[in-house]
């Protein structure tokens, strides 16, 4: 029978080269997800249009969208097929939160979305109408 000794050395330095190793791993883990995300777009430079808040709106609806920049924006309701239905609000928008208004009234019950155009962008969300 062969009986093997580890010295206290030993252990150590095997401790210490397995930390050595993970260390090594974990730091170029992050410099890979570093270089990966290089690529990726600046999210000041875009609007965030939030969804409404009832599932089914009726009468006025409230648009709300933020924007970390100030920027010509413009709001537009589109028809199911995505075709241009009605202009809600264009103008220059300041920094933060903004609340658009729209009366629905006008429009017949369905599938419609509205879409938030800036110079750089265009976000489109879904609402159904429901007047009657």
């Amino acid at each position: 029978m062969i009986l093997m000794t580890y010295s206290t050395g030993k252990v150590l330095i095997g401790i210490l080269f397995v930390t050595l190793a993970l260390l090594v791993l974990y730091i170029a883990y992050r410099k890979f997800l570093r270089f990966l995300g290089k690529g990726e777009p600046v999210k000041e430079d875009y609007c965030v249009l939030y969804s409404l808040e009832a599932p089914i709106s009726r009468g006025t609806v409230e648009i709300y969208f933020t924007t970390e920049q100030s920027k010509k924006v413009r709001i537009e309701i589109l028809k199911e097929d995505l075709s241009f239905e009605a202009l809600v609000k264009e103008g220059d928008f300041s920094i933060g939160g903004h609340i658009v208004r729209f009366n629905t009234e006008q429009l017949a019950d369905g599938i419609y979305y509205y879409c938030l155009l800036a110079e750089n962008q265009k976000t489109i969300k879904r609402m159904e109408i429901c007047n009657s």
